[in-house]
């Protein structure tokens, strides 16, 4: 199923050759005619300028000292990468396409302040502007001693230039202002002691993007590592196609007055932008490592980028509106809507047949409850494919059949966690119930905010924990089995620690239908599953069973009927 954009996976010998870094010097001059001519630029991985004025300065000033300040380290590539555009009020020029570029690897800061001060910027932070122009070096400090003499603010008295003068003016002009010869001879000294600064550069050539951003990674941050997405985002970018991953990422999350659809509106923010890098990988390379992901070329990735989102919010709607999961929060792994988004791609994005919906919904709780993603996603993610493409031509994929039952005994015994699989696979059968307010029986609304751990307002204990604990302290509350999905006021408000006899007795008289509501949380029968008589753990027997049979339907082990006979026997 490899289509045309594919990239084959590497071998020993597809490894690129590394050439030698190449260690040299560059004048002041030098680097910024490469500056002022496109060819250094600063990639968008970087951070933005952020040096104060101070920090500046001192740089200044210890190379008037001739101190050594660090080595300049460049990555010489053809790879047009999104890079920043300017700084402050000044505009960075274009590079001409198909001309080698230099990026800054190490050193955008420094870099950054002395091009600053070279041509007198101005920079807005916070609100307040800073003017590069105002750095100046005080002419009365004897440079020779520990004194610093490149300054920001001048004191009465004084004499002081500007350090932006000094660079950008010849001696001469400033007779007017400096008629003393060995005050312009000082200033001449300062002057070529900048200009003839040598700066210490390593530059890095050809060396492929991911290498590139290793060596970024090793060299800046302490080590941390920049992310897939961050590399993809400075790979993908094309300034002709107006394709830029970082906005496209945020419109998809966020949406637009033009296009409503998005992540946040569907209740699916949670996706965290790692699955979205594997949804383009899934159906472009139908590979989703790490090493593949980077191996995507530009204009493969872009021409994948509106298809995936097609497909994307396909799962999402399948997810909501067939599985009755409302917010992603609820889904056992992310990486889950991987092989759904492969699948709706793989079907041309149409609606799937009864069949296939079932099929679909067997995989997602087998998934969960297999706890399948908890590692080696990514090469489990690969095998899934298969088990997609298997269903889009409407056959049930192969599966161990003790991965198709699950019994009351496993459900009664496992503890409560938000974030783990086979918990959230649980979950998201008790959402599929569309549960209903205790005391209103109107719809509970299930939020990603009230579900990120067990102590969040919508996860409600029905045997409550301080309840427990004011009787018997070898019960142990934090059972699956015992909880319910409600609304948050409802759960800190009306319930509290009152035992279940007694909320559910109140309950009764503003809810006539308690008894249907009890149902959408899989309570059959408040007397049968001990509510009536606070009997814990009879409770926990019975609805362990009611929860075991239900997920037995959806791993299509069982059939209702045998579902709801096998719930009913004693």
């Amino acid at each position: 199923m490899n289509d045309s954009t594919t990239t084959a996976p590497a071998t020993a010998s597809d490894k690129p050759v590394l050439l030698q870094p190449d260690n040299h010097n560059k004048k002041y001059e030098a680097l910024f005619v490469e500056i002022d001519s496109g060819q250094i630029k600063l990639p968008m991985f970087q951070r933005e300028f952020v040096w104060e004025k101070e920090q500046s300065a001192k740089l200044i000033d210890s190379i008037l000292k001739g101190f050594p300040i660090g080595t300049f380290i460049f990555w010489k590539t053809k790879e047009e990468l999104r890079s920043y555009k300017e700084v402050g009020n000044h505009k960075l020029p274009d590079t001409d396409k198909g001309d080698y570029v230099q990026y800054i690897l190490d050193g955008q800061q420094r870099i950054t302040s002395l091009y600053a001060i070279r041509k007198g910027i101005r920079i807005t932070k916070d609100g307040k502007e800073v003017d590069y122009r105002d750095i100046f070096i005080n002419l009365d400090h004897d440079p020779e001693n520990d004194e610093q003499i490149v300054v920001t603010e001048q004191q009465k008295g004084k004499r002081y230039v500007s350090v932006h003068r000094v660079l950008t003016s010849q001696v001469t002009d400033l007779l007017d202002e400096f008629p003393n010869r060995d005050t312009l001879k000082l200033i001449e000294t300062y002057k070529n002691k900048l200009t003839n600064y040598d700066f210490s550069t390593i530059t890095i050539k050809d060396y492929p993007i991911e290498v590139a951003c290793e060596v970024f990674s090793r060299i800046n941050t302490g080590g941390k590592s920049l992310t897939v997405f961050e590399i993809m985002v400075a790979k993908t970018y094309d300034e002709a196609k107006k394709f830029d991953l970082a906005e496209k990422y945020e419109l998809l999350r966020d949406g637009s007055d033009d296009d409503k659809q998005c992540l946040v509106s569907a209740k699916f923010e949670t996706l965290p932008e790692s699955i979205i890098m594997q949804c383009v990988a899934a159906i472009t390379l139908r590979a989703v490592r790490s090493k593949d992901i980077l191996k995507i070329r530009r204009e493969a990735f872009i021409e994948k980028w509106e298809p995936m989102k097609a497909s994307l919010f396909m799962a999402i709607d399948f997810i909501r509106s067939e599985l009755r999961v409302p917010v992603s929060q609820l889904v056992p792994y992310p990486a889950l809507v991987v092989p759904l988004v492969y699948f709706f791609h793989a079907s041309a994005n149409k609606k799937p047949s009864i069949e296939q919906v079932q099929l679909l919904e067997q995989f997602y709780y087998w998934a969960g409850l297999t706890e399948r993603y908890n590692s080696g996603t990514e090469s489990k993610l690969s095998e899934d494919f298969n088990k997609m493409d298997t269903i889009v031509k409407g056959t049930a994929p192969n599966y161990s059949s003790s991965e198709l039952s699950v019994t009351p005994q496993k459900i009664a015994e496992t503890w409560f966690s938000a974030g783990n699989g086979y918990c959230k696979a649980i979950l998201c059968l008790l959402a599929y119930q569309q549960p209903k307010s205790f005391d209103t029986n109107g719809v509970v609304i299930l939020d990603n905010s009230n579900l990120k751990i067990a102590t969040s307002r919508n996860y409600h204990h029905f045997f409550p924990k301080a309840y427990l604990a004011s009787f018997d302290k070898d019960k142990q509350p934090n059972l699956i089995a015992n909880i319910t999905l409600i609304d948050g006021y409802s759960n800190k408000h009306r319930i509290g620690k009152k035992a279940p006899s007694e909320y559910t007795e109140k309950f009764a008289k503003t809810n006539l239908a308690l008894a249907d509501t009890l149902k959408t949380h899989l309570i059959q029968d408040a007397e049968r599953y001990g509510v009536n008589a606070d009997d814990y753990d009879r409770f926990i027997h019975q609805r362990s069973k009611a929860i075991a049979m239900a997920l037995n339907v959806k791993l299509r082990s069982m059939t209702p009927a045998e579902a709801l006979a096998a719930e009913q026997l004693e």
